[in-house]
């Protein structure tokens, strides 16, 4: 059997993909994927990567959305105020015991993402 290693890239649509790469780079900290050899991609700590098919019928996330995106982060409170401070808005913190902290956020073309601070053990 194949076993990945992790998780290469996350390709999707936009409406206008240079503008939303923007804004992942200036609010997430996240390199646009390099045009040149000498470009630096964006390089994701180690961590947990979850990686879960949702029913069709879930409510977890808007129904007119194939996918969300979460990222971990190492302070929810500190994004989330930062963020908050650039015009983002921010949904409230969920706390799963064991799990961590959660909040959403949607980028300009309306995606939603999930922030999350795992718990530390």
């Amino acid at each position: 059997m194949v076993k990945v290693l992790g998780i290469g890239g996350l390709f999707f649509r936009a409406k206008d993909p240079a503008a939303l790469a923007a804004w992942y780079e200036k609010h997430l900290g996240i390199n646009p994927p390099p045009s040149t050899a000498e470009g630096a991609p964006w390089n994701a700590d180690a961590g947990v990567t979850v990686f879960a098919p949702f029913p069709e019928d879930s409510t977890y996330f808007p129904s007119e959305r194939s996918f969300m995106i979460n990222f971990r982060v190492a302070d929810l409170g500190e994004a989330l105020e930062e963020l908050g401070a650039a015009g983002i808005d921010c949904g409230e913190v969920l706390q799963m015991d064991g799990i961590g902290k959660f909040a959403r956020i949607h980028d300009p073309e309306g995606n939603p993402i999930e922030l999350w601070e795992p718990e530390t053990p």
